[in-house]
């Protein structure tokens, strides 16, 4: 399996990691009988955690597109590993920003990563 892939791997398990922040260290009890009325009760970092494990859900899409159209483009893997990569390290630092509620720099850093699931097409082009 290539590197680009297990990105792929690690993207879709980030979301998972969000809500366990959300969900995690709360005074009131973890309701799973109606766990989106729960989580939109959230406030301080545990809202930012579910809104970055949303917004985690929402960028997968396109970076997995981007992963497939690459792989099945035959594009050059180093490069596909590269951006795959750059793209963890992106959102990884996103989530960090959400958490550390510093909303300007996650803009920015927002863009990076989308910029870099589009770079995927255009390596497969």
């Amino acid at each position: 399996m290539t590197i680009a892939l297990w990105c792929l791997a690690i993207a879709a398990v980030l979301p998972i990691l969000c809500t366990s922040i959300a969900k995690g260290g709360s005074m009131a009890k973890y309701d799973n009988t109606a766990p989106r009325d729960w989580l939109a009760r959230l406030s301080g970092y545990q809202a930012r955690a579910n809104a970055a494990q949303q917004n985690s859900w929402e960028a997968l899409g396109v970076f997995s597109a981007g992963i497939l159209a690459a792989h099945f483009a035959h594009a050059p893997q180093i490069r596909v590993d590269q951006i795959a990569e750059a793209f963890i390290v992106a959102r990884l630092v996103y989530i960090g920003c959400y958490l550390g509620n510093f909303a300007s720099l996650r803009s920015v850093v927002w863009f990076i990563g989308f910029g870099l699931s589009l770079a995927l097409f255009f390596v497969a082009a």
